[in-house]
C-alpha cells in the first residue's frame, strides 16, 4: 500500500517531534519489507493478522429491536476502547440465543473493530460487561498468545492501520471492511515483553492526554453555559440592574423592565419558510442551504449543497431566497439555532427546515437575533412541539412565539454589549478546540511511533503516581477558567 504523499511527511514530522522531547529511536533498524512501513527495530516481525488472529463478525439480519431483553452492539455503540451500553439497543432473549449459537458473541479479550461506516475505532471485551452480540458491521479479533491483546488493540486503532484499512477500500459510498480484507491487514510483532511494555506506556500516556482533553472538554460547555446564561439575562432583564420591573404577565418570562413591551413575532415580522421539496443536487449551480449549513450567526457554505441554476431560478421565484437583513432560524430537527444574512454571502435558496424571519424597523435585527436563540427563547419553541420523533416546528407556531421589544436604543445597546461579549467567550471556545485538536494529534502520533518501534521504550517507568496526580488540574481549575472570559485554555505542548 502506498501512502499519501502528504500522509507520509505527517508521521515523519510527528516521530521527529516526539524524538526531539525526550523520547530515542531503537539502536537498529531493518527493513520491514512494506514500503509504507519503512523500517523496523530489528527482533521483530511483520505479519497478516490471520496467521495470528481468529477473525469472523457479528450478525448479519437486523432483529427486532426491544425495551427488555439483551444488548445488540453495532459500530456507533463502540467508543475509545469502551462500549456505550447506556445508548445501546436491546433484542430479545431469544433471538439473542440464536445470534450466540451463530457465533457473534464475543469473548472475554476479543477486539472489536469497526469496519463498516466508520473505520479503525475499537474496543476490548472485558468480563465485567453485561451480556452482548454485536452486528456484522464489528468485526471480532481474537488474538494467540503471541500478541499482548491491549498492544494489539492500540496497533489496530494506529494511524498506519487505519489509513491501511481506508486503503483496501474502494468504490463505495458507505466505507466497508470485508472479514477477508481484515485478515490479509499487515501488522509489527515485537516481541512479548516489549508488547507489554509498548502497552503500558501508551496506557499512561493516553491516560493523561485523554484527562486534559476531558477538562478542555469541561471548560468547552462551562463557557457555552455562561454564554448562553449572559444572552438570556440581557434579552429579557437589560443591561441596567438597577432598572424598574414589572410583571411580564407570562410565567416563563418573570419580571421584564418598565418601558419594555411584550408581543408575538407576526405582528412585527413577515415569516416563511424554505422550499417544501427537494431538488436535484449537482456539483455545479447555486446553493442549496438546510438545518445543518446553518452554524453560530454564519453559514458554512463550504459543505453545502448545490442545485442547478434553473431549481435554484424557480424557488427564488417561490419566495426561497432570503433577502440581506433576514433572519435564518433552524425549525426540524434542530431548533432554534439562527443567522443573519448579509450581502457578502453567495447567492442561495433554503429549505422548508428554515424559517425566514424579516423584521420591520421596530427590532434591531442583533437584538432580535440574540433574543431568538436565548435560553427562553429555545425552551418556548420546545414547549410548542407535541407527539413526533423529528422536533418540527410549524411557521403558524413560530409567528405565535412571544417576544420582548425594548426601546430601539436599548436594543442597539444590548445587541452590541452581547456582540462583544459572546465574541469574547467564543474566542475561549476556539482555544480550547484548538489544544483538543494538537492534544488529540499529539494522542494519534503518539501511539503510530510506539507500536510501529519509532521509539525505544524499552527501558520506560511510569512516573510515580503522586508526580502524574499532581499534573492534572482540578474541576476547579476548570471552572474558574470559565466563569472568567479573560481566561485561557490550558496550553498544549507538542
Amino acid at each position: 500500500m502506498k501512502a499519501k504523499q502528504g500522509t507520509t511527511m505527517t508521521h515523519a514530522t510527528s516521530t521527529e517531534q516526539l524524538r526531539a522531547s525526550r523520547y530515542q529511536p531503537y539502536p537498529k533498524y531493518k527493513d520491514s519489507g512494506v514500503e509504507w512501513l519503512g523500517e523496523m527495530p530489528e527482533g521483530w516481525y511483520s505479519s497478516k493478522l490471520k496467521y495470528y488472529c481468529y477473525i469472523t463478525d457479528g450478525s448479519h439480519y437486523s432483529p427486532k429491536i426491544s425495551n427488555e431483553g439483551k444488548y445488540y452492539i453495532s459500530v456507533s455503540d463502540v467508543k475509545c476502547n469502551f462500549i456505550d451500553f447506556d445508548n445501546a439497543k436491546k433484542i430479545l432473549v431469544e433471538d439473542y440465543s440464536n445470534l450466540e449459537k451463530e457465533g457473534c458473541k464475543p469473548e472475554n479479550g476479543d477486539i472489536l473493530l469497526t469496519k463498516d461506516g466508520t473505520i479503525g475505532r475499537a474496543c476490548i471485551v472485558y468480563e465485567n460487561m453485561p451480556d452482548f452480540v454485536v452486528l456484522s458491521s464489528l468485526g471480532i479479533i481474537r488474538s494467540l498468545s503471541i500478541f499482548n491483546k491491549l498492544y494489539l488493540y492500540y496497533y489496530l486503532i494506529s494511524s498506519h492501520n487505519v489509513q491501511q484499512m481506508y486503503s483496501l477500500i474502494h468504490g463505495s459510498a458507505l466505507k466497508r471492511m470485508t472479514i477477508s480484507k481484515i485478515k490479509e491487514l499487515i501488522n509489527l510483532l515485537p516481541p512479548l515483553k516489549e508488547q507489554t511494555q509498548i502497552a503500558n506506556f501508551l496506557d499512561h500516556e493516553t491516560q493523561k492526554i485523554d484527562t486534559l482533553i476531558s477538562k478542555q472538554e469541561q471548560l468547552i460547555a462551562l463557557l457555552q453555559e455562561k454564554r448562553q446564561a449572559l444572552i438570556s439575562h440581557a434579552v429579557t432583564k437589560g443591561l441596567d440592574p438597577n432598572a424598574k420591573m414589572k410583571d411580564s404577565g407570562v410565567a416563563w418570562l418573570g419580571e421584564i423592565p418598565e418601558g419594555w413591551k411584550i408581543s408575538k413575532l407576526k405582528y412585527y415580522c413577515y415569516i416563511t419558510d424554505g422550499s417544501h421539496y427537494s431538488p436535484k443536487t449537482c456539483d455545479q449551480g447555486e446553493y442549496y442551504i438546510s438545518v445543518s449549513d446553518v452554524k453560530i450567526n454564519t453559514i458554512d457554505f463550504n459543505n453545502a449543497k448545490k442545485i442547478s441554476n434553473q431549481d435554484y431560478n424557480n424557488l427564488e421565484k417561490d419566495g426561497c431566497k432570503p433577502k440581506n437583513g433576514d433572519i435564518l432560524l433552524t425549525k426540524d430537527g434542530t431548533i432554534g439555532r439562527a443567522c443573519i444574512v448579509n450581502n457578502a454571502m453567495p447567492n442561495f435558496v433554503i429549505l422548508s427546515s428554515l424559517g425566514i424571519i424579516r423584521s420591520q424597523s421596530v427590532f434591531n435585527k442583533l437584538y432580535l437575533y440574540f433574543y431568538l436563540i436565548s435560553q427562553h427563547n429555545v425552551q418556548q419553541m420546545f414547549s410548542m412541539i407535541h407527539g413526533s420523533a423529528l422536533k418540527r416546528m410549524t411557521i403558524s407556531k413560530i409567528k405565535e412565539l412571544t417576544n420582548l421589544l425594548p426601546p430601539l436604543n436599548e436594543q442597539t445597546q444590548i445587541a452590541d454589549y452581547l456582540d462583544t461579549q459572546t465574541a469574547k467567550i467564543d474566542t475561549l471556545i476556539d482555544k480550547a478546540k484548538q489544544a483538543i485538536d494538537l492534544l488529540q494529534e499529539r494522542r494519534t502520533a503518539l501511539i503510530s511511533a510506539a507500536v510501529t518501534g519509532k521509539i525505544d521504550l524499552r527501558n520506560w517507568q511510569a512516573p510515580a503516581v503522586s508526580n502524574v496526580q499532581a499534573a492534572q488540574p482540578t474541576t476547579h481549575d476548570v471552572k474558574d477558567k470559565a466563569l472568567s472570559t479573560i481566561s485561557e485554555p490550558m496550553e498544549v505542548c507538542a
